[in-house]
């Protein structure tokens, strides 16, 4: 699965929440300001990727994610934890902890849900 870059994943945020839409939504969800044919040509290159489809009406199209956000943020962590971390999720731990990103107190509720899965 390839990664998609910072747009196509606002994109794909917004697909999730709506489960499906005409890019008129996607434009009127997304942040900022955004061109309807910007927007258009970045969903049909997420089609292209793998990740969109749509249902035709007409000459307009409805799309929706046929990747799951769960799935595409496992792809997305284990690329990140072999890339960034030598495939080691302790080092990626270590990693928020040394830069304060989590607390004692959510490492130990993460100890408690490897715990109690065993």
């Amino acid at each position: 699965m390839e990664r998609l870059t910072n747009k196509e994943e606002e994109i794909m945020q917004v697909l999730w929440q709506l489960e499906k839409a005409f890019v008129k939504e996607i434009v009127a969800k997304l942040p900022g300001k955004n061109h309807y044919n910007t927007v258009s040509t970045i969903v049909r290159n997420l089609e292209d990727k793998g990740f969109v489809s749509y249902t035709a009406y007409g000459k307009t199209h409805q799309y929706y994610p046929i990747i799951s956000k769960e799935e595409y943020t496992k792809r997305f962590m284990n690329l990140a934890s072999k890339k960034y971390f030598n495939n080691s999720y302790k080092s990626m731990v270590s990693f928020f902890a040394k830069e304060e990103k989590i607390s004692a107190t959510e490492l130990r509720e993460i100890l408690e849900l490897i715990e109690n899965k065993q």
